[in-house]
């Protein structure tokens, strides 16, 4: 009888701390989510000025954007995308523009910015070369920063500006307490595939579906790529 008792208290006290850690991952979420303007945390990495491109970034939200940016954004996509997405592309289109605009979208935009005397000017921006999207949710019960885009137009790509960007990115994800950034790359993309794995060091999450089903992963296009921050949330996204 005593026995039951005290399995009975034991699963009130686990159920308890399962719900005090879901409330708190709930809570950082929504506070990351709450914030306006996440670079203003970073303030240098407002401007990159290397290997010959000078650009200034600014944040936005998905609920937020203007008829020209929503209409930059998708045209860039299809620029960069529609060639890895193959027959797949008209479809992943239309799910593109739903998740450029849901309100939980976030976005850093990256413009062409003029250098005077020496230094970047933020207040005469240029025209838009790029931007990323990302958002504060939940993989496998963990709290993550997942990139949903990270575009470039062809002109400023390979001047470390990509990088750049996801260093950022990762700045943001410790300084809200994330434990990891996760994206999702498509296996026909080989260079995205190489600037992740191969200069950023990311892995290819457990939660991939090559790594849940290997027999069945040849028939999906894509992976699930991470970096992880802690030893606990290793052993979730990584093992």
């Amino acid at each position: 009888m005593e026995s039951k008792r005290v399995q009975s208290r034991e699963k009130k006290v686990k159920r308890r701390e399962l719900l005090e850690k879901k409330k708190t991952i709930d809570e950082l979420i929504k506070a990351a989510s709450s914030q306006l303007d996440h670079l203003d945390s970073f303030p240098p990495f407002r401007h990159y000025q290397r290997n010959g491109l000078s650009v200034h970034l600014e944040s936005g939200c998905g609920d937020k954007l203007s008829s020209p940016v929503k209409q930059y954004i998708q045209n860039l996509l299809k620029v960069n995308m529609e060639a890895s997405y193959g027959s797949e592309w008209p479809m992943e289109e239309k799910l593109k523009r739903r998740e450029m605009v849901a309100p939980e979208a976030r976005y850093i935009f990256v413009h062409e910015a003029p250098i005077a005397d020496g230094n970047v000017s933020a207040e005469d921006k240029g025209p838009m070369v790029g931007f990323v999207h990302y958002r504060f949710t939940l993989e496998e019960e963990v709290p993550v920063v997942y990139v949903y885009e990270l575009q470039l137009e062809p002109r400023v790509q390979g001047k470390g500006l990509g990088k750049f960007l996801m260093q950022l990115i990762e700045l943001i994800a410790r300084k809200n307490r994330m434990g990891a950034v996760m994206l999702t790359v498509q296996k026909a993309n080989l260079s995205a595939m190489n600037f992740y794995l191969s200069k950023l060091r990311y892995i290819i999450s457990s939660i991939s579906p090559s790594r849940v089903d290997p027999l069945t992963a040849v028939e999906k296009s894509y992976e699930i790529l991470c970096k992880v921050f802690d030893d606990e949330v290793k052993a979730i996204l990584e093992v």
